[in-house]
This record gives C-alpha cells, structure tokens and sequence, in this order.
C-alpha cells in the first residue's frame, strides 16, 4: 500500500514570542520526525503567533519571523515541513511555507483574506494569487491557508484539479460555540466534493479575547472524518494517507478529468517512495465534547492562557456568594489551580448571612485562600462626605454605586499590592443592559465570563457540579433568586426582565442584529422589547471601558460587534 504518513501540530503560539514559538515548532518536528512521518503541519502565522495585529507595521518583527522561518527549514532534515509565516515580497502576505529537506520549495499567499466579525486581515495582507502544489513521496499535495478552504470554487478546487490528492489547509479558526460542527461540515462537503483528503490543522490556545480549540481533523475522500485531533490542548495528530484509495476512488468518479487544468508544474518530487517499511500508525479518533463541555473548556483556557502569557501567577476574585463570581472561581481553579487563586468577600449592611455563608463554602470546597474585607466603615464614610453634598435629595443608585466601587477599590489595591490580577465577574446579560457599574464590579484585568449569559451560566455552574459529582458551587446559590444586594430587598428582576425572557430578546438583538419588529414577532411584548433595545445602546459606553474576556459566541462585544457610542438610530 503506498502511504503518506501526516503528522498536524496544533501548537499553542504566543503573538510576538517568535524565538519561543520557533523552538515549539522545532520540538514538534522532532517528534514528528521520529514517528517517521513524511509530513508535518503547522497552524496559520504559527511562528509569529496569531493574530498578531499592529505588530505587522513593525520591520523588525517582519524580519524576525523570517529569520525564524530560515531556521525552521534548517531543522527540517529528513521531513516536509508546512508552516505558517509572514511573508515580505514587496507587500505582507499571510503565507504558509513547504519545507523538504532543509530546502524552502515554495511558498502559498493566503487568498481569501477574512474582514468580518474579530478578522482584519485586509488591514495588513495583499492576497494571493497563485495555487501551488508539491510533490511528496507519490502524492501531490496542494497548500492552503483558513479562509481559502471555506471558498468552494477557491485555491483547494484548483489544486486539486492541478492533481492534488492531499489538500493541507492550515489555520487560526477562534472558537465559538458551535463552529466545529460548522467547520467539520465544510471539511467534509470539501474532501468529498474533490476526492482528495483534507488535513486540517488548527491552532489552540488563548490570546486576548479569542481561544482557538484545535479540533484538527483528516477527512478522507469520501469525506469521511478519519482523525481527529484534541481540543483546547496541544497535539500532534498522525495519520497515513492511502494514495491508492484516493485513485480508485478518482476512477469512479469523472468530475475531475473535466475540470483538469492541464499542465501542471509540481515542486518537489511526486514520484512513489522506495516503499520504506514502518508499522501503521494507531487510528485516533476521538469524540467531540458535548456542548456545555467545549465551552466550558473554552473559558478554562482562555482565562489560563490570558493570565499566564501576560506575566501573571495569582488572580483574586470578589466573592458575592451569587452564581457568576461562583463560576468565574471554579474556572479559575481549573485553570490555574486552587493555590494561584484567592476568594475575598465584601459584605455591606444589605449583605445577606447566607451570602456571606455561601461564599466562605465555596471558598472552602475549592481549597483557595479566603479573606473578608467589610466596607461598611468605607460605605459610611462615603455617605458622610457625601451628606452635605446629597442633602435634600432621595438616595438612588448612587448610593449603590458607591458600595461597587469601594470593592473595585479594595480588588485594585489587592492586585496592586500582591501582583494578583483582579478577574471581574459580569456576564453577557448584565454587559449588555448596563447593570454593572463602571470603576466598581467592571474594574479588573480579565472579564472570564463576559460573554456567557446569565442562563447559561447557571447552565455551566451545574455542569461543573455534575462533573465533580459533588456541590463545589453550594446548591443554594443556584436556587436563590439572583441579588446584587445594595439595598435592602433588592432583586435582579427589579431592574431587569426575568432572564429566561431577557437573553432570548438580547441574544436576537446583540448576536443576529433583528429589528425590534422582528423580535416581536418572535412573540415577545413590546413594552419590554423596546425597554432592552434601550438599555442595550444606551450603555455601548461601558463596554467600551470594559475588560476584555473569552469570546464563546458568534457575537461578542468588542470586535465583533462595533457600535458608535454616539449614535441616534432607534430601532422601529
């Protein structure tokens, strides 16, 4: 049987660590080596790491990356390399190069370059224009990079009608629920419709608000899923290719013979190989999470990552003893484990005894250090200061304000103190309506739940119960009627809908940009749909000063959702 073994090395890159990211790439060749594969695959800009952003306009990044890239092939004896770089032939490309040998036998310009949603790559690329293939031990194999394999007609269509069998595609897909469904669909509609194999190798790992999953796969060419690799962890994924399946299976299938492009010029040698003997390698498919799980996992390592590519080894979260600081607790023990994290409560004369419990329980279940740092001597001081000020006048949120941004104060002091980075605890649903309060619950560093809406953080706290098979979030936080507690009484739903009707109505508005006739059409009132619109645009200026955080729908704020804050469009 005449094989091409392929190793993809969903490498976890850092953006501008260009010496740190070329020894990974390095280490992975290794091992690729050493399994005796013919072929190695790196993600898209793995050297550079992606995306890298501004850092482009910088000559001497540019030229680090190529240095790096040289010494890359230089480590490539006895072993195809492909891997992602920034080329410079009198322009940017976004580029992937096809190593054998020590010798550089071409190079692929990405060409269809994204501007959507988190993309901008149209700021700092020319697209390509040429469609390459190479020749490897008996097989022609045709390169492309992300967005060009989701074009049907695009570079893998003419390469494959060039004669290629083996289509590499090699990527920096971020993460969002659902893509790899998405994804894996277009892979196999793709491998089936040419009669080629697909290998697709993706990045993993955090960099500021994106997370790439990894989830590389090979997809036969009967566009079935053969291999697939880890997600959210690095891993080198093996498989052998059988050219003959593929001719038999172009013999029985006449597409191709009419849109053959004619002569083909192929780099490298297509020639069979001398038929080395080496044992098959294991067959490794592995399951997909389920849904809760991959985005649950997708938060663990966003927030690992943020933290530690920046320099930091402790975080400190504000205990409230509700659902959403609960969470982002857990998440960061999982990420950074229970002794890197640290617990502090802040209770006031609205907090609850059983907040106050709830939270020394969690802190106690998790095994993180623990303070309590009471703000009523700072909340009366301030009211005091106030008084002369605010005399003659109803106390209103102000006074609540007051009592957030005494416990932002006290996290920054912490963080300023001890080098702990402060993670802040809103969610999707609050971001989105304003209820959070700028220099108070929004100061911090890293926003890990930023994204997640209130419903589906209660879905994710009993996930995460279910899967330790014991309460770490205490049972009552997650059957109390959710509090902010800053004034007496207070409740969630005295300022908001109920959030079994709100993130319906934000998820419409936010995330598939539906008119305020639409979405009552969907069946929800008016009354309350215009009241969400309106808090949804009316607070554009607090997420703008917001923390970043993990992105884990098709629509976050910040990137991908850019509004002006001056703005007086309203929705009809």
């Amino acid at each position: 049987m005449n094989t091409v073994r392929i190793a993809l090395a969903q490498i976890n890159s850092t953006v501008g660590d260009i010496p740190g990211n070329g020894d990974k790439i390095r280490r992975f060749i290794h091992e690729a080596r050493r399994s005796q594969a013919d072929l190695v695959a790196f993600p898209e800009m793995a050297i550079t790491g992606y995306p890298p952003e501004d850092l482009l306009l910088k000559t001497q990044f540019v030229a680090g990356n190529l240095k790096e890239l040289d010494a890359i092939r230089q480590a490539s004896s006895g072993i195809a390399v492909v891997v992602g770089f920034v080329d410079l032939q009198g322009d940017l490309f976004n580029a992937a190069a096809f190593i054998k040998d020590r010798e550089l036998l071409g190079v692929h310009h990405k060409v269809y370059l994204p501007n959507y949603g988190v993309f901008d790559e149209d700021r700092y690329f020319r697209p390509g224009t040429d469609y390459a293939v190479f020749g490897l031990n008996g097989a022609v194999i045709g390169v492309n990079i992300c967005e060009d394999i989701w074009h049907p007609s695009g570079p893998a269509s003419i390469q494959v009608q060039k004669g290629a069998q083996i289509v590499v595609n090699i990527s920096s897909s971020p993460y969002y629920a659902g893509k790899r469904i998405a994804r894996e669909r277009m892979l196999t509609t793709r491998s089936a419709d040419y009669t080629a194999v697909v290998a697709y190798v993706n990045m993993v790992g955090g960099q500021d608000e994106l997370v790439f999953d990894g989830s590389s796969v090979v997809a036969n060419e009967r566009g079935e899923i053969i291999a697939r690799g880890k997600q959210f962890e690095e891993d080198l994924l093996f498989c052998d290719i059988d050219l003959e399946a593929i001719l038999r299976a172009r013999l029985h299938d006449p597409r191709l013979r009419k849109e053959a492009s004619g002569q083909t010029t192929v780099s490298g040698t297509a020639r069979p190989s001398d038929g080395i003997s080496r044992p098959p390698i294991p067959v490794r498919k592995l399951e997909p999470l389920e849904p809760l799980a991959e985005i649950y996992q997708a938060l663990v390592l966003g927030t690992r990552d943020y933290v530690r590519k920046n320099g930091f080894q402790k975080v400190v979260v504000g205990l409230s003893g509700g659902v959403d600081s609960s969470l982002v607790s857990v998440i960061a023990v999982d990420a950074l484990g229970p002794e890197n994290v640290v617990g502090v409560a802040m209770p006031s004369r609205f907090t609850s005894s059983v907040s106050e419990t709830d939270a020394e329980t969690l802190a106690r279940n998790l095994g993180i250090r623990f303070m309590v740092i009471p703000i009523e001597e700072a909340f009366t001081a301030y009211l005091n200061t106030m008084a002369p000020t605010f005399k003659d006048v109803k106390p209103d949120s102000t006074e609540e304000n007051i009592q957030a941004r005494i416990r932002g104060n006290i996290l920054m002091a912490l963080s300023n103190k001890f080098g702990w980075l402060v993670l802040t605890t809103g969610n999707k649903s609050e971001v989105a309506t304003g209820y959070c309060t700028l220099y108070g619950d929004m100061a911090g560093g890293f926003a890990v739940i930023k994204d997640v809406f209130k419903t589906m953080v209660y879905r994710l706290a009993r996930y995460r119960n279910a899967l330790a098979g014991k309460e770490l979030i205490p049972g009552r936080v997650l059957e109390r009627e959710p509090t902010a507690e800053l004034r007496a009484n207070q409740k969630d739903s005295d300022s908001l809908p109920v959030y079994d009707l709100l993130d319906p109505i934000l998820a419409a508005y936010v995330e598939e940009d539906r008119s305020l006739s639409e979405i009552v059409k969907m069946g929800f009132d008016y009354d309350t749909v215009r009241r969400v619109i309106n808090l949804v645009d009316h607070n554009e200026y607090k997420r703008r000063q917001a923390a970043p955080g993990v992105k884990i729908t098709q629509r976050a704020f910040g990137k991908d959702r850019r509004l002006p804050i001056t703005n007086r469009f309203v929705e009809s």
